[in-house]
């Protein structure tokens, strides 16, 4: 065995285990941290397989804002959790459902190498042998997926502005800017001086 199996075998051992313990700690906080560890060796086997680009967005992207944020989420929201958890048996036969479709989408990608030994060097548009991961992913989304790479981009934002118009909530007792009002003033209006009592806003 050679030291890249030997590190494979490694990280994979871990991503495995600490995905097992994502799902299996009682403490939420402890299921994040685990968490953490599954994308740190996940980025770890992109590294090894020689798509370092893909490795370093994991850490950048998941472990450096993703989780980092369910971590703070956890911490500061007073969540029941024992109350979501009685109603787990509920889900059961979705979530076994769901696990079956990734099962056979795995068997199907991983049995594929077993099929067509030569599946990968069949490719629509192959990897150079002299090109890094990254200008190849860069040559490839701002050519021939532009569109599609535009269109995820609109997508996001308009999944960004509806989670904000969902969440956004008046308060009545906040006072807030009215810049139609303030804009349609006038000089005696702007000069007026209104009294204002301790405490009260106008």
């Amino acid at each position: 065995m050679g030291l890249h199996a030997l590190f494979f075998y490694f990280f994979a051992f871990i991503a495995v285990a600490s995905a097992f313990m994502v799902i299996s700690a009682k403490n939420p906080v402890h299921s994040v941290l685990f968490l953490i560890v599954v994308f740190v060796n996940a980025a770890a086997l992109f590294i090894l397989a020689g798509a370092e680009y893909l490795g370093i967005l994991l850490l950048v992207v998941y472990v450096g804002a993703v989780a980092v944020l369910f971590l703070f989420v956890v911490m500061m929201l007073d969540i029941d959790f024992t109350e979501l958890r009685s109603g787990i048996l509920r889900y059961a036969p979705v979530g076994a459902l769901i696990g079956l479709v990734l099962l056979a989408e795995l068997i199907v990608v991983v049995g594929g190498t077993f099929i067509s030994a030569d599946i990968v060097a069949n490719t629509a548009m192959p990897m150079p042998a002299d090109t890094s991961s990254v200008k190849a992913i860069g040559d490839v989304i701002y050519t021939h997926y532009a569109y599609f790479f535009q269109v995820a981009g609109l997508i996001l934002l308009v999944a960004m502005i509806g989670a904000i118009v969902l969440t956004l909530k008046h308060r009545p007792d906040v006072k807030r800017q009215n810049i139609a009002k303030q804009v349609a003033r006038t000089p005696e209006s702007a000069h007026e001086t209104v009294k204002v009592k301790p405490g009260q806003g106008i």
